[in-house]
């Protein structure tokens, strides 16, 4: 039998608003929503899935923390947070877990400061502008990378 795998889906900042800010951006979709589709995914995919998400930095730095040695995969939505935070960068260097960051939007069509990312040089890939589809990609490219690994 193959091994469960622990992903953690975490989200950053303002995501908890999805579906009622900037609809022409993000769409009309729920963040809850969003997350029974990826739970409905991770027993097709034989996934142990944890979400979690916070509009403090503080806390998704705690969330990384403590997924040392718990979490085999991190599916990241930071948000802003990957235009300013270094204190993520470095939580996530800490830890050493590999990650795939995903937005939402397309980063590269919105304005000029939000397109760097103190991240994405570390992470294992990088999805932006696929909307909801960016989260079902980034789970599955985790799984092959874990099965491969």
């Amino acid at each position: 039998m193959m091994k469960k795998f622990n992903l953690l889906v975490l989200n950053g900042p303002n995501l908890n608003l999805l579906s009622l800010r900037e609809k022409k951006i993000y769409g009309t979709i729920s963040l809850l929503d969003i997350l029974k589709k990826i739970n409905l995914m991770s027993i097709k995919i034989n996934a142990k899935i944890t979400h979690f998400q916070s509009n403090s930095e503080y806390k998704i730095i705690n969330r990384i923390h403590q997924s040392y040695n718990k979490i085999d995969f991190i599916i990241l939505n930071p948000a802003a947070l990957a235009h300013t935070s270094i204190v993520l960068r470095d939580a996530l260097l800490s830890v050493n877990i590999p990650f795939i960051e995903v937005h939402l939007s397309n980063i590269f069509s919105r304005e000029k400061f939000r397109h760097y990312s103190y991240i994405s040089d570390i992470s294992q890939g990088f999805i932006c502008g696929l909307g909801i589809n960016g989260y079902y990609l980034a789970i599955k490219a985790a799984m092959k990378y874990l099965i491969k690994k």
